[in-house]
């Protein structure tokens, strides 16, 4: 269950930001947030630190899937996943190049971006039309706003849940792998705890 926290703003009124509380290891939630990021996100951000077979191979996706639905540059399978805007043209849209996305969850955190994603209000003073309550004054434009106007609040919830998810899992990989291998950690330990037990009462029932 997703918990509220309530912030005053600097007009006095009251925003709504939610913990995430997203779960890496829901593979399909990974699945729907690879293809939310490059329906959505990948035109203007990269992930230069993620590879697209590796991602593919961690998610259980389909290399005919990954080059038909997620690979719409040039690029081989086994390069980073990069993105075909021109760092200029960011300069010249946004004041700015759009970010690598692939640590944004490490230096920001998934609840800001998760806030961020669903913070977006009509601003007829911003170039862009928008601005943001998680981040107020930002350049980015509301990308998702067809899709909240599709879906329900609760969908469209879960739809900017499943991307936070997938940049989760890109910010550290190895994670998957880690919490698999700590269950066999722990159960191979509570294992050796048992036997070790039942050694120790039988060398003291010889020594008495």
């Amino acid at each position: 269950m997703q918990s509220e926290l309530t912030v005053a703003s600097d007009d006095s009124s009251t925003v709504n930001f939610q913990t995430a509380n997203n779960d890496v290891s829901d593979i399909g939630s990974l699945q729907r947030g690879a293809r939310n990021f490059f329906n959505y996100c990948a035109g203007c951000h990269s992930l230069k630190y993620m590879r697209y077979n590796q991602m593919a191979e961690d998610l259980d996706i389909e290399e005919s899937q990954l080059i038909e639905n997620m690979m719409f540059t040039q690029a081989a399978t086994q390069d980073p996943i990069t993105t075909s805007m021109l760092p200029s043209d960011g300069d010249r849209w946004f004041g700015k190049s759009p970010p690598d996305l692939s640590l944004i969850i490490r230096s920001r955190s998934a609840d800001h971006v998760y806030n961020f994603l669903r913070g977006f209000t009509m601003d007829e003073s911003s170039p862009t039309g928008t601005d943001n309550q998680a981040l107020p004054g930002t350049s980015m434009p509301n990308v998702l706003w067809l899709v909240q106007e599709q879906l329900s609040h609760e969908e469209f919830d879960q739809f900017a849940l499943d991307i936070v998810n997938f940049l989760d899992y890109v910010a550290e990989p190895i994670q998957l792998k880690r919490k698999n291998i700590g269950i066999w950690v722990i159960l191979f330990l509570l294992i050796f705890l048992i036997f070790s037990y039942l050694l120790y009462k039988d060398i003291w029932k010889e020594v008495h």
